[in-house]
């Protein structure tokens, strides 16, 4: 069933998914103050190894994944949307500041555990809201625009970061602290988001956490997904790999401002294009520029390759992340959104952590690089050939 008609903003693009492109913007500039420098802080003022950084990411990511399962499940089954929305939000802005109190790599565990718990509590409901308030032949169009909006938060970011480190020095945690403001902000855009209840005929039966109702094409894209992610470890992993390549410590938040805008200025052009050609074809582009994008981190020898990289990323971005959320939304019923936008973003989890944990590990067992970026880009190639082979639109 389609959404009914809502006050539009601009072209594909409702009241609802403007304020949440707000409310993103905002949450990911604080995010994103903080991000480019952790892995740093981690290694360097905490003494973490890479392994110890690698379980952090993972567990962070895979907690966030596996919390919008039943985020998304109990919205669904409740009729809810904003309520969970609320409460992730406000979750993560109140736990991000206390990365300025930290004294030990445990305590920093402890923190972004809260902060993707917040996470997992939001995405799937946010998700089902922007397509319960979008005309199906526009929804490329408005998840590429939350996206663009989201990425554009993300690339603010790291440009405060670079001011603040030259300014401050490296003083992290004074900025750990100052990314607090951005977030409080996002919290009161979210006030003026109206709920979102799935479209659900009366007499239906409670939705269940089952994959029992998806159709067959749903069941093989998580699978595919899932093979993708195992390859695709934390971007921690990147910011360490510029910095060993030679790019400077104050660089470094601008190198991330390079990716995020990157993905700021293509997400939206991504999601209108896959409009027009169907999904799969963008999404596989971008899996083929992943593919690329690792094989040339495993062998970038100079600073100016990773600064080169970091924009070819980007477009993998770009590509990819409106548009798979987009995809998600064509094979799923209204009832049933929040609960496949959580499996979805489950089986991300499900690769994640073993691809974090992984790559931190072979990277320290070779002594280098090399073999954890080569088995990432080699996985993309083969979800890239799966995903043409196996599912129709």
């Amino acid at each position: 069933m389609e959404a009914p008609k809502e006050r539009t903003i601009f072209k594909g693009v409702t009241r609802n998914v403007f304020l949440l492109g707000i409310v993103s913007l905002f949450n990911d500039v604080s995010s994103e103050m903080v991000y480019p420098l952790l892995a740093i802080f981690l290694r360097e003022v905490l003494r973490a190894s890479t392994a110890f950084i690698g379980v952090i990411e993972g567990i962070a990511e895979t907690t966030a994944s596996v919390l919008q399962v039943f985020a998304g499940w109990l919205s669904d089954r409740w009729k809810m949307r904003k309520p969970l929305l609320v409460f992730g939000y406000s979750l993560a802005s109140f736990a991000r500041p206390l990365l300025s109190l930290t004294q030990a790599p445990w305590q920093v565990l402890a923190i972004r555990f809260a902060d993707r718990f917040g996470k997992g509590m939001r995405g799937a409901p946010r998700d089902a809201i922007i397509a319960d308030s979008t005309p199906e032949n526009f929804r490329g169009h408005a998840f590429g625009f939350h996206r663009m909006m989201d990425n554009l938060g993300a690339a603010i970011g790291p440009l405060l970061a670079t001011s603040l480190v030259l300014w401050l020095g490296e003083r992290y945690r004074l900025i750990f602290f100052l990314a607090s403001i951005p977030a409080l902000l996002s919290l009161f855009a979210l006030v003026f988001v109206k709920e979102k209840k799935p479209q659900r005929e009366e007499g239906t039966p409670p939705v269940e956490l089952t994959l029992r109702p998806f159709d067959h094409r749903f069941k093989v894209f998580l699978l595919i997904v899932i093979l993708f992610t195992l390859g695709n470890s934390s971007d921690a992993f990147l910011l360490l790999r510029a910095k060993e390549t030679g790019v400077h410590l104050s660089l470094i938040p601008l190198l991330w401002f390079t990716l995020d805008i990157t993905r700021t200025v293509f997400s939206m052009p991504a999601g209108v294009v896959s409009d027009r050609v169907g999904r799969r074809y963008v999404i596989v582009l971008g899996w083929l520029i992943y593919a690329l994008t690792y094989f040339g981190f495993a062998l970038a020898g100079k600073a100016i390759y990773i600064w080169l990289l970091f924009i070819l990323y980007g477009f993998y971005y770009a590509l990819t992340e409106g548009v798979e959320r987009a995809f998600v939304a064509d094979l799923v019923p209204s009832q049933l959104r929040a609960t496949a936008y959580g499996i979805y973003r489950f089986a991300i989890g499900v690769g994640a952590f073993p691809a974090s944990v992984l790559f931190g590990f072979l990277w320290q067992w070779t002594k280098g690089p090399f073999l954890p970026f080569t088995l990432g880009a080699s996985l993309a190639l083969l979800a890239s050939l799966l995903l043409l082979s196996l599912i129709r639109e």
